[in-house]
């Protein structure tokens, strides 16, 4: 009788580990599956994926509505329902969209726009549930059936099928509003409002739980999970440091319950996205820098010989001109809202090259602690003949040149090139123009000093990500303006090249982006133009009281003297109700006399011309209107400028007149709001209802700021005759990218102008890429993408044959 008893628990657990062994094999055999099903539904044209999806909702539907009364059972008939619906409603449209998204690429060899990326997003949707349903259909009968688990994806999936189609009928309406070739939304003021304010309403946290990432490669979806994880989790202790407590690297992944409820995570992240504010986002992009995240990223990344911090002096200095090099222009260091102060970069290099160990290198450099060097130091490597200028991105509110290290000592080993990263001074605390002073400064200070940092400076990069791009084309409008040395070509990756709030197909994307999200997207933009503050009055205007709203207003009114802005103070007295005063001429800083320097074009660019001085409001300006545009006088340059006379060496149109157009004073339409709601501008179908944000109406800055329009600040608004002055730009942008859209219009704009560019849009990586270059086979080949625009720049052009 003993080995009777003895077996009883070995049978039982022989049969447990068979158990778990067939569990086993059966999850292998369903995920290899579904990459079979995924493959083969990418394969399938639209209709038929469409008609394959349909016939299998219908078979589902009829099975699950004959198991009785059950609840599960109803609801997953009635999600099959859901499914049929939305694919027949969703399948013209995206049909339409498809016919005519050719005529909105750069070219043959670039089929990349909005629309497109659209209609891919939703056939990954309608894949996902294609390979859902084919599942349900073969295993509904088996008792390991998940009847549960699979009724929460399928509810999770149809809703946010039903917020794509949706965003279908948006750009459905983009399509009929704009001209051919065009996707910015060019509709008047009041349109775009109304369309925002309605756009802005939809629920989102579809997105964000277990539909996160489906839209990007599988390799990127794990990493989207761990950081919506910890971005929720970090939101709840972001709340209870404002009490006192503080947030820790350790803190950020405690969020164990929004890891088991997919739904929690995704209300958290969209209550999160729509109600916090920019100073969150400033602090959750820099936990990178946190001490030991930061040394986790080098340990992995390559180890260079150099990795200084640099802090150039504020001092004036003189560079030559480039029509006639014996003719020098003073750069005046960084003056905009807090006066001169050093401006900090960073100097990588993999060799230890001739110059980067001078006494005059060593007196820059700052202290960061102390530094491990795992490498002897090895002889002096004579001067690159390159040097690569690189900004890095942030939404111009957030990270350093440390957040990016990782990727660039990758590249200053691949490139065998110094690298000089520019940390400049972040919004909102230093809104524009202050970071394109600090790095127009810095550039210059590179050029000028390139024997510093191990380079002859033969050749001359400027590559930036994000906010960065933005800034590396800006840098190069200024540098032409000054007549110094433009940069030899520019790398920028997904860069924003306007930061109007206008809509977009592919910014249609940011309402499902988990890395931008449309409202901070906005938070960043208001925070860079400086409006961030009258946006935070404005939310909270209700607990002001009389006195705060005196107070409220007489700090906009000192922000806008110190900007000299005179029409930003026109628009907020028309928004408070009161008539606006004429003025005669913009406010200006008084300068003490011994003082040398002038006020910086980017500074000069803010003022308004005196033909819109006095208006109520200013000319909307279009894509159209500046490449229309006469170039007018010059902005004061420095002293030794001053004495040129005829050689001056630019004719750059900084301030775009109105010329004679009639004043846009009629009466725009309202958002008028109809049950919590605003009225609709893209007509939906009859019966169609897409999932309404149950965080309530989001606060958006509607009004338009001149200041955006400043080509220094969106250079896709730029008038041809600046655009002319740029180097050989090349733009790698993500084709799931809510920015994707800045690089096709502005590569569109360039090429039009017989400007050398050219556009490679990688799939299926989302915006921020080259920072998880470490991640994936698919980063890190998108990142060598980078890499090899940048070694063109840097290769100097064959010599013509005889």
């Amino acid at each position: 009788m003993e080995p009777a008893v003895e077996s009883a628990p070995v049978g039982a657990q022989a049969s447990k580990q068979a158990k778990e062994g067939s569990k086993n094999r059966s999850r292998r055999r369903w995920r290899k599956g579904k990459i079979k099903a995924s493959a083969f539904s990418h394969s399938m044209d639209l209709r038929t994926m469409t008609q394959s999806l349909v016939t299998l909702a219908e078979d589902n539907m009829a099975f699950f509505s004959s198991q009785g009364p059950g609840e599960t059972a109803r609801r997953l008939s009635n999600v099959f329902a859901g499914v049929r619906e939305q694919a027949l409603g969703l399948e013209p449209t995206l049909g339409q969209l498809l016919g005519v998204a050719h005529h909105f690429d750069l070219d043959t060899e670039t089929p990349a726009n909005g629309y497109r990326s659209l209609v891919h997003t939703a056939r990954c949707c309608l894949a996902h549930l294609l390979h859902k349903s084919r599942y349900v259909a073969s295993n509904r009968k088996s008792i390991f059936f998940r009847a549960s688990h699979n009724l929460a994806e399928l509810e999770a999936y149809l809703a946010a099928l039903t917020q794509l189609r949706a965003m279908a009928y948006y750009a459905q309406r983009l399509l009929t509003i704009n001209r051919p070739g065009v996707l910015f939304f060019e509709g008047d003021e009041g349109l775009t409002a109304d369309f925002l304010q309605e756009y802005v309403t939809l629920h989102k946290g579809c997105f964000y739980g277990r539909c996160l990432g489906f839209q990007f490669t599988p390799a990127i979806r794990p990493f989207l999970q761990t950081l919506s994880i910890g971005l929720v989790s970090f939101g709840e202790h972001y709340k209870r440091n404002e009490t006192g407590l503080s947030v820790t690297a350790s803190s950020l992944f405690t969020g164990g319950r929004f890891a088991i409820d997919p739904e929690l995570r995704g209300a958290e992240f969209e209550r999160i996205i729509q109600n916090l504010d920019v100073h969150f986002w400033k602090a959750f992009w820099n936990i990178t820098e946190i001490e030991v995240l930061s040394s986790l990223a080098n340990m992995a990344s390559t180890t260079v010989r150099v990795s200084r911090l640099l802090s150039l002096p504020p001092e004036a200095f003189e560079m030559p001109l480039t029509s006639d090099p014996r003719l020098t222009v003073t750069i005046s260091p960084p003056l905009a809202h807090t006066g001169p102060a050093p401006v900090l970069a960073r100097l990588i290099s993999y060799d230890l090259r001739e110059g980067q160990d001078s006494k005059v290198l060593n007196s820059l450099a700052k202290s960061e602690g102390p530094r491990l060097e795992l490498r002897p130091r090895p002889h002096q490597a004579p001067r690159s003949r390159a040097l690569v200028v690189h900004i890095h991105g942030g939404g111009f509110v957030a990270q350093t040149s440390k957040s990016h290290e990782p990727y660039l000592k990758n590249w200053a080993q691949e490139l065998g090139v110094p690298i000089f990263s520019i940390d400049y001074s972040l919004a909102p605390e230093a809104p524009f123009p202050r970071a394109l002073e600090e790095c127009f400064f810095a550039y210059c200070w590179a050029v000028k000093h390139c024997d510093l940092l191990g380079s002859t400076g033969e050749r001359i990069c400027l590559a930036g990500d994000s906010a960065g791009g933005n800034l590396c084309i800006t840098v190069s409008l200024r540098a032409a303006a000054y007549g110094v040395r433009v940069p030899d070509g520019i790398m920028a990756a997904y860069p924003v090249t306007t930061l109007q709030s206008s809509a977009s197909p592919s910014r249609l994307l940011s309402l499902m982006d988990p890395l931008l999200p449309l409202s901070v997207l906005s938070k960043c933009v208001s925070a860079y133009s400086g409006t961030e503050a009258e946006d935070h009055f404005d939310s909270d205007q209700k607990a002001l009281g009389v006195m705060g709203l005196v107070q409220r207003d007489t700090s906009l009114f000192l922000r806008d003297l110190r900007l000299g802005a005179s029409s930003w103070l026109n628009s907020f007295l028309e928004l408070s109700g009161r008539k606006p005063q004429k003025t005669t001429s913009p406010t200006t800083e008084s300068v003490r006399p011994t003082e040398s320097m002038r006020r910086s074009v980017s500074e000069a660019a803010l003022a308004q011309p005196e033909g819109l001085l006095g208006t109520d409001t200013l000319k909307k300006l279009t894509i159209k209107d500046l490449s229309n545009s006469e170039p007018s006088d010059s902005p004061e340059m420095s002293q030794s400028m001053e004495t040129l006379g005829p050689s001056t060496p630019s004719d750059v149109n900084f301030f775009l007149r109105p010329g004679n157009s009639q004043e846009e004073a009629e009466a725009k339409d309202e958002v008028k709001p109809m049950d919590g709601v605003p009225r609709v501008r893209a007509a939906f179908p009859e019966g169609f209802h897409p999932r309404r944000s149950s965080q309530g109406v989001l606060h958006m800055p509607l009004y338009s700021s001149p200041i955006v329009k400043n080509p220094f600040m969106s250079p896709l608004l730029a008038p041809d005759s600046m655009l002319k002055t740029l180097p050989p730009v090349h733009l790698v942008a993500c084709a799931l990218d809510p920015m994707l859209d800045d690089s096709v219009m502005f590569a569109r704009r360039l090429r039009d102008l017989g400007q050398p560019v050219t556009l490679k849009v990688v799939e299926d990586l989302p915006h921020g890429f080259l920072s998880l270059a470490a991640l994936c086979r698919e980063t890190r080949q998108a990142t060598e993408f980078c890499v090899q625009r940048i070694r063109l720049i840097l290769t100097p052009p064959a010599a013509p044959l005889n």
